[in-house]
């Protein structure tokens, strides 16, 4: 039995209109009972630095000038003051990087939860490597920000209670101390500004280096075998340099706006050492005084140095959110429908009804086109390349929706029943199957995953699976490589075959399933299938004749309709079409077979 998590603590609002922020906020205040006491606490050290300038100030005045109180009683509030300190801060620390934590889960589990239910024709049209971007760099940017931004409004707050002192001290000085700060407020502004463009456009760069690098890795066979490895690389360079163009853009940006902001705060400083030094001088203000004045205006500092560095955080977080949100927001094109049957005990009655479909905005791949496939009855399709027959497996299962007619399985359209029980119901083997990086009795349990061994044996043999699989390393418990490259092409497709079989779904697409495994072990297959498909209805997508005698009867699809219908013999005998297909397919898997493409 697979652990379970629990679900995200909240959900993105899903209003476009709102601000980044304000659509974040229920992630923010669904982990309050953590964020509220470590601000509270963050406040309480605050309050607790505020309070040494002063105690700083009395032990001059007090200890070192007037004599009158000895200098230990300042140092041991002082080390007091500094343990609350250290107490508090830890404390706050410990809440803020558990909250951020959590965050951080939530925004992944949110993001993975719409990746999966988004329908196939979004991943016809989207780049992983921009998806796998949005979900790690774009996801961490607005995690920081919204766990952190709080403690450092925070840590800005000082500046009001600090600014509260020195008025206590002297109120001209304070306020000339506060002249460059409406500089300061138009300064950030305009930084703020300056940096969502460049910051947006980093995001952007990242996530094409991101596609280049997946694309090379998952591709990296074909990429050896045509020796490109040089012109991927100037594609890469390509990528890195735009990368490095926005980098050097943000850098430069930065280096414009940041040090006017960091240090507009010590023209204050220069203002107080020679108003505040003269009325020192005069005998008009205490030299604990001045003491205290530059410590807070020092306090002042930090709050500001930290707002520039909130802005420039703030724009990367506001353009990694707006890609999330571009993918959050995205709704499904498949999906159920009002009201939708979940389909159980299913007969396995299929219908394809007149029906037309095409991939995008493309043309019509299948026009028209009909077939019936009793309860337990296996037909199979024969076509040249790019006929259609593939497109049957995934409007079966409802991957696509049709344009016009309709696909039912015992009379109810696929698109009134509930997407769960229909993929339940109805089980695909592909051609170029898909298998994980786990061990060989995971990927077959895949569909069950609390499924016996003997169970998984059991399948394994009637695939044709067993004898290979026991001869691995550790047996069922090897772990293939990532996408099963470990294993040859025709050992992948028979972990899929007993994958499938595993669920035993009442109705099997089989679309090219044993296409590259050879002829005397597809016999072996067969002997296995036979018995298995014997009161199951299967749709077979085939070329070779060893695969088509598995069939009761046979459909020869052309031009996106079926143009001849009956067994195998009578279609040799009578439609010239259908011979030349077999032919066809024949002389390319002879030609396989003669670079060892097909394997045992």
């Amino acid at each position: 039995m697979s652990k379970t998590y629990p679900p995200p603590s909240a959900a993105i609002d899903p209003d476009p209109s709102r601000s980044w922020l304000r659509r974040a906020w229920p992630l923010v205040r669904s982990h309050g009972w953590m964020f509220g006491p470590a601000l509270v606490m963050s406040a309480a050290g605050l309050l607790v630095a505020v309070q040494i300038p002063a105690l700083i100030q009395d032990a001059v005045d007090n200890s070192i000038v007037a004599r009158g109180v000895t200098l230990s009683h300042y140092l041991w509030w002082l080390a007091g003051l500094t343990v609350v300190m250290l107490v508090v801060g830890y404390a706050s620390k410990q809440l803020l990087a558990r909250a951020a934590a959590k965050i951080e889960y939530d925004l992944r589990t949110i993001m993975y939860g719409r990746l999966t239910g988004l329908s196939f024709p979004f991943y016809d049209r989207v780049q992983t490597g921009q998806l796998i971007s949005r979900a790690n760099s774009d996801i961490r940017a607005v995690q920081l920000y919204l766990s952190f931004a709080p403690y450092l409004l925070v840590q800005c707050g000082v500046s009001l209670v600090a600014f509260g002192y020195m008025l206590a001290i002297n109120v001209p000085l304070a306020v000339l101390a506060m002249l460059p700060m409406p500089l300061l407020f138009v300064a950030s502004r305009r930084m703020q500004r300056s940096l969502f463009p460049a910051s947006f456009l980093i995001q952007a760069r990242l996530a094409e280096v991101a596609t280049v690098v997946d694309e090379n890795i998952n591709g990296v066979r074909v990429v050896k075998s045509f020796g490109a490895e040089r012109s991927q690389l100037a594609l890469l360079q390509k990528a890195a340099t735009g990368v490095s163009w926005a980098t050097v853009k943000d850098a430069d940006l930065r280096a414009r706006w940041t040090p006017l902001v960091q240090n507009l705060p010590r023209v204050g400083m220069a203002i107080v050492l020679l108003y505040g030094g003269n009325l020192v001088i005069r005998g008009e203000m205490r030299i604990g005084a001045i003491l205290a004045f530059n410590a807070y205006l020092l306090m002042l500092q930090v709050p500001f140095q930290v707002f520039g560095n909130l802005i420039m955080l703030g724009q990367r977080s506001s353009a990694g959110a707006k890609r999330l949100y571009q993918v959050l927001d995205e709704k499904p094109e498949i999906v159920d429908a009002p009201g939708a049957l979940k389909l159980t005990g299913a007969r396995g009655d299929v219908r394809f009804d007149d029906v037309t479909f095409g991939y995008g905005d493309g043309p019509d791949v299948l026009n028209g086109f009909s077939l019936h496939l009793r309860p337990g009855e296996t037909v199979a399709v024969v076509g040249r390349t790019g006929s259609g027959k593939s497109t049957l497996a995934r409007l079966l299962p409802r991957f696509y929706d049709v344009r016009d007619g309709s696909v039912s399985i015992d009379g109810h359209d696929v698109r009134d029943l509930t997407l769960h029980s229909l993929r339940d119901t109805v089980g695909i083997v592909l051609d170029e199957p898909f298998l994980f990086s786990a061990s060989v009795r995971d990927n077959i349990a895949y569909g069950r995953p609390d499924a016996d061994i003997t169970d998984v044996e059991r399948v394994a043999r009637l695939a044709g699976a067993h004898e290979f699989i026991s001869g691995l390393a550790s047996g069922y418990d090897t772990v293939i490589g990532e996408r099963g490259y470990t294993l040859s092409g025709g050992q992948r497709q028979r972990v899929a075959i007993a994958r499938t079989l595993l669920v035993n779904p009442p109705v099997l697409v089989l679309d090219d399933a044993t296409s590259a495994i050879d002829v005397e072990v597809e016999q072996e297959i067969h002997a296995g299938l036979r018995t298995l498909l014997a009161g199951r209805t299967t749709l077979i997508i085939a070329h070779r004749p060893s695969t088509i005698s598995l069939a009761d009867r046979v459909v020869l699809l052309d031009g996106g309709r079926i143009v001849a219908d009956g067994t195998h013999q009578d279609l040799l005998a009578g439609t010239p079409l259908y011979a030349e297909v077999l032919a066809q397919a024949d002389e390319g898997v002879e030609s396989i077979e003669e670079l060892g493409g097909v394997s045992r």
